[in-house]
C-alpha cells in the first residue's frame, strides 16, 4: 500500500481536501458528494464533537456551543483587536488562556483554537480515508500568505493534534499558483487575488518553467466574506427593529439565524439581481406572538454594503505591487481564489483594477487545496507525479522580524519580503553595567517602535559574565524555515554559551501543550494496521 499525502485548505468558512491520485488532483467529497466542508464545530450535549454539515445544522438551535471562524483567532493574542471584535460578536464564549491565547469555552470545558482547528482537520482526514480506502498520515496545510509566526505554529500544531504529519505549511497564493502552473512550463507574471471568508491577501509571483518565485505578498487577516455577512446581519437587525421595535442585539439565537440567512442571500445575489427574503419566527412579541421578517434586497443594495470592503482589498494590491516594484500593467494573468470572488462586484472590480479578466477556470473554492495536494504528492514522491517536473518554490516572509533595543525601538533582523528559507545574524552589546541576563524580545512588523509591532515572544540568555555595559557581546540569530516558522538563538560571544529554541510565541500553544493535546486526542483517532 503506497503512502498517501493530502493537501488541505483550512479555511475560515470552509475546508477543502484534495489528493493526487492516478496522475490527477482530485477534490475529495463527503458521502453526499459535497466537496466544500464547513469549518464549523459543535459540542453536543452528549459530548460528541460534530463537524461540518452536522455542526452547521446546530448553529441556530445551539449557537453558544457551535464554533465557527476560528481561523480569525488562531495564533492571535487574547488582547488583539481581531479577538476582541470576535468576542463582541460571536455567540460562543472566548476566554484568555496561557501564553495570552484565546480559548473557547463550551459545555464547561476550555479548548485551544488549535484544538478546534484540529477537529476540522481530523474530519477531512477521515473523509479522505473513506474516499481512498486507506489511512492518511501526511498532509500539506495552507495558510494565508500574511500569517505571522504564531499563526503558522498554531496551524501546524492543529495538524499534529489531528494525527497528521504536516509535511509543509504552504502559503495559499503559492498553492493556487501551483494548481494553475504545475507542469505547464509557463513564463508569466501572476497575481493571486485571494478573498476568502475571513482573510484577504494578494501575492505577485513570477513563473519561469518549474520555478515559482514569490515577488511580494500583502494581506489583511481580518478582511473577508464574513465581514459582508455581518453587514447583512446588521442591516436585517435594523430592519427588524424598525418593523417591530424589538432590538435583537442581545438575542444570540436570532442573530445566529440572521447570519445563516445572510450567507444564503449573498449567494443568491451572486446569481440574480434581486432576492425575496422571509425569515419566520425571528423573535417573539407580547404574549409570545411570533414575529417574522420579510423584505427584498437587490444586488445593488448589497454592493453598496460591500463596496468599501472590496475597495480595501485593492489598497492591499497596491501594497503588493509596490513591494514587487512592478506596475499593474506588467501583470500577465490574475487568478481568483476564495468564495467571496464569486460575487459579481468583486469580479468586476478585479477586472477594473488589473485591466483584464481574471481566471477562474479552477473553482476558486478548490484551487488552493488542489495546489496543496500537488505539493504534498511531490514532497512524498507519490505515484502519479510526472518525472522531471518537481517545482522550485521561492517564497517570502510577509513581515519584517526584529528585536527590542534600548529606547523602545526595534532593530530589524530579517527584512519584509526576504526570500525564505533565510538566516540572519546580528551582534549586540549589553546596555547596563554588570548585566548577567539578556531578554531578547521578538516582534513582527515594520514600525520603528517595538510596541507598535506584533510581539511574538522572548528568549532569555542567562549567566552572562559581569562587566561594564557595552563590553559583553551577544550574537542573535534568526532562522525562518520553509514553513515560514521562526527559530531564534542567542550566544554570549565571550563564553560561547548558547541558548537556542523555537521561540514560544504569544498566542500559540507551547510545545508541551501541543504534545499533551496530541496524547489527549490520540485515542479519538482510528487505529491503523
Amino acid at each position: 500500500m503506497s503512502k498517501i499525502a493530502v493537501g488541505i485548505d483550512l479555511g475560515t468558512s470552509n475546508t477543502v481536501v484534495s489528493v493526487v491520485h492516478g496522475n490527477k488532483a482530485h477534490v475529495i467529497p463527503d458521502r453526499e458528494g459535497r466537496k466544500v466542508h464547513p469549518s464549523v464545530v459543535s459540542i453536543h450535549p452528549k459530548g460528541d464533537i460534530l463537524v461540518g454539515q452536522e455542526a452547521v445544522r446546530r448553529r441556530v438551535i445551539d449557537p453558544s456551543n457551535t464554533i465557527y471562524s476560528v481561523k480569525r483567532l488562531i495564533g492571535r493574542t487574547f488582547r488583539h483587536e481581531s479577538v476582541q471584535a470576535a468576542i463582541r460578536r460571536a455567540p460562543y464564549r472566548i476566554e484568555e488562556g496561557e501564553h495570552q491565547q484565546p480559548m473557547v469555552r463550551s459545555r464547561g470545558k476550555l479548548y485551544t483554537i488549535s484544538e478546534m482547528s484540529a477537529f476540522i482537520l481530523r474530519h477531512v482526514k477521515k473523509l479522505a480515508e473513506q474516499y481512498l480506502g486507506q489511512p492518511v498520515e501526511h498532509a500539506v496545510i495552507t495558510v494565508p500568505a500574511n500569517f505571522n509566526d504564531a499563526q503558522r505554529e498554531a496551524t501546524k500544531a492543529a495538524g499534529r493534534i489531528a494525527g497528521l504529519n504536516v509535511l509543509r505549511i504552504l502559503n495559499e497564493p503559492t498553492a493556487a499558483a501551483l494548481a494553475y502552473g504545475y507542469g505547464q512550463g509557463l513564463n508569466t507574471t501572476l497575481a493571486i487575488y485571494d478573498f476568502g471568508g475571513g482573510t484577504f491577501d494578494t501575492t505577485i509571483l513570477k513563473l519561469a518553467d518549474r520555478v515559482f518565485e514569490v515577488l511580494s505578498t500583502a494581506g489583511d487577516s481580518f478582511l473577508g466574506g464574513d465581514d459582508i455577512d455581518e453587514k447583512l446581519v446588521d442591516y436585517m437587525a435594523q430592519l427588524f427593529l424598525r418593523q417591530t421595535r424589538i432590538d435583537l442585539s442581545g438575542n444570540v439565537s436570532a442573530l445566529a439565524r440572521l447570519r445563516q440567512v445572510g450567507e444564503q442571500v449573498k449567494r443568491q445575489l451572486s446569481q440574480r439581481p434581486k432576492a425575496q427574503v422571509q425569515v419566520q419566527q425571528v423573535a417573539f412579541g407580547p404574549g409570545g406572538q411570533p414575529l417574522d421578517l420579510a423584505f427584498s434586497l437587490t444586488r445593488d443594495r448589497l454592493n453598496s454594503m460591500a463596496k468599501e470592503l472590496v475597495q480595501n482589498s485593492f489598497l492591499i494590491c497596491d501594497e503588493a505591487l509596490g513591494l514587487a516594484n512592478i506596475d499593474v500593467t506588467l501583470v500577465d494573468e490574475v487568478v481568483l481564489v476564495g468564495g467571496t470572488t464569486k460575487m459579481p462586484l468583486v469580479r468586476e472590480s478585479v477586472e477594473g483594477y488589473f485591466g483584464k479578466a481574471a481566471r477562474a477556470d479552477i473553482n476558486p473554492d478548490e484551487v488552493v487545496s488542489v495546489g496543496a495536494a500537488i505539493q504534498a504528492a511531490a514532497l512524498l514522491r507519490m505515484p502519479g507525479m510526472e518525472a522531471g517536473v518537481d517545482s522550485v518554490l521561492l517564497d517570502v516572509t510577509p513581515r519584517a522580524l526584529g528585536i527590542a533595543v534600548v529606547g523602545g525601538y526595534t532593530e530589524v533582523i530579517i527584512d519584509r519580503n526576504a526570500q525564505i528559507p533565510v538566516e540572519q545574524t546580528r551582534r549586540f552589546v549589553t546596555s547596563q553595567d554588570h548585566q548577567t541576563q539578556v531578554r531578547i524580545q521578538v516582534c513582527q512588523g515594520e514600525s520603528r517602535r517595538f510596541d507598535e509591532n506584533q510581539a511574538l515572544g522572548e528568549l532569555v540568555l542567562d549567566n552572562l559574565p559581569p562587566a561594564p555595559r557595552g563590553e559583553v557581546q551577544v550574537e542573535v540569530t534568526f532562522e525562518i524555515d520553509t514553513d515560514g516558522i521562526l527559530q531564534v538563538s542567542a550566544m554570549d560571544m565571550e563564553t560561547e554559551q548558547e541558548q537556542s529554541a523555537e521561540i514560544h510565541v504569544l498566542g500559540a500553544p507551547s510545545q508541551e501543550e501541543t504534545e499533551a493535546l496530541i496524547e489527549k486526542h490520540a485515542s479519538d483517532l482510528p487505529a491503523t494496521e
